[in-house]
């Protein structure tokens, strides 16, 4: 029996012993994990910067992406009514044009019949303005018959919706029948550009023959360029019309261009996003439809408690920030980060610390976590 109670006595004792010993490697484990300590010639390496966490008014930030859109009636499709052979052109992507300005020349041997036809259907004309005269009096007279006056008068109608329809075409294809002569028949047709704006599109090269169905250029009216943001279902209805963005090209973050909310769409896309259409107040030919942006919206002023973004530092994707526990102590915390800008970040509260009053590294933070992660690999 004795034997037993002593065999039960050294296993606790043991097992007293191995808890003991595993409690304080943990405890060792999670102090390299937390704390780093410098001395003077470290911490003065290091070139961090202790201060306090800063009371601050900012804005909250909506991260926004999308496109550069226009609507249709500002993207212009050029093409060729009668179609015909590309001729000349200037035009290259990105060339600004203006209204009415020449911007290709066709070439066809329909133009020609179209000019005479009408030119043969004015002269025409004149004969049959004359004859109805002439049969009119006779009519009166009694000299012709009535079926003849009545034949003349409706040749003469025949004749005017003829070159009513072929003054028409004329105008169509961009000749004017008033200054239509023998002397100015062309085989050729200047084509001018319908707005002001830019060539987004050139689809058709010299020598080419253009069918009326072809779309030879499209234009862009720059003034009818805006931004379609997309914004997410839970912000959607803080964006109102009138307010202000700033957006980027997502592959010129550095140029910033600054747009007003002219609509908020009432509709949620599959995506749970919302559009919402600006307009840019320095858009320049730089923009074109389709290009990717993103962007920010900034909501009103809130008092937060802040550190500069150097302070907070990610390990395993979460935020930590480096907390002074004396002049060469420093314990690595979790904390919850809040609304952000470009230098500062919101620290949301945290039980049992008051941020202003608690000393912290608000600079060069990532060289202390780079020596604590050191040391957890020398452990």
């Amino acid at each position: 029996m004795k034997k037993y109670m002593l065999s039960i006595a050294v296993m606790v004792l043991l097992s007293c012993g191995t808890k003991e010993e595993t409690a304080t490697e943990i405890i060792k484990e999670e102090g390299q994990q937390t704390v780093v300590e410098l001395n003077a010639a470290q911490f003065k390496n290091a070139g961090i910067t202790i201060g306090f966490p800063v009371e601050i008014n900012m804005h909250r930030t909506i991260k926004v992406n999308g496109v550069v859109d226009v609507p249709p009636q500002g993207m212009v499709s050029v093409s060729f009514p009668l179609g015909g052979y590309l001729k000349s052109s200037h035009l290259l992507p990105g060339i600004g044009v203006k209204k009415g300005e020449i911007i290709a020349i066709l070439e066809d041997q329909s133009y020609v019949q179209l000019q005479q036809d009408y030119l043969m259907a004015k002269a025409k004309m004149e004969f049959l303005s004359t004859d109805l005269v002439r049969q009119k009096e006779l009519s009166e007279q009694d000299a012709a018959s009535k079926k003849t006056y009545q034949h003349a008068s409706a040749e003469f109608k025949t004749q005017q919706v003829l070159i009513r329809s072929l003054e028409e075409k004329l105008r169509i294809v961009g000749i004017d029948p008033e200054k239509l002569s023998v002397n100015t028949i062309s085989r050729t047709i200047s084509l001018r550009s319908p707005i002001n704006g830019y060539v987004t599109k050139v689809n058709v090269n010299i020598g080419k023959y253009v069918n009326p169905a072809d779309v030879l250029f499209e234009l862009v009216d720059p003034d009818d360029i805006h931004a379609a943001l997309t914004v997410f279902e839970k912000d959607i209805m803080q964006i109102k019309k009138g307010m202000r963005a700033s957006v980027t090209l997502a592959d010129k973050p550095e140029k910033k261009y600054e747009v007003d909310v002219i609509l908020v769409t009432r509709n949620v896309d599959e995506n749970r996003g919302g559009l919402v259409h600006c307009h840019f107040e320095n858009a320049n030919h730089e923009l074109l439809p389709g290009m990717f942006l993103n962007g920010n919206f900034e909501l009103d002023y809130q008092k937060t408690v802040a550190v500069p973004a150097s302070a907070i530092v990610r390990y395993q994707s979460k935020p930590y920030i480096f907390i002074a526990k004396d002049s060469s102590r420093f314990e690595m915390i979790e904390v919850e980060i809040g609304i952000s800008n470009q230098e500062m970040i919101e620290l949301k509260g945290k039980e049992n610390i008051d941020w202003k009053q608690q000393k912290v590294v608000l600079k060069n933070a990532y060289s202390l976590l780079g020596k604590l992660k050191n040391k957890m690999e020398d452990d």
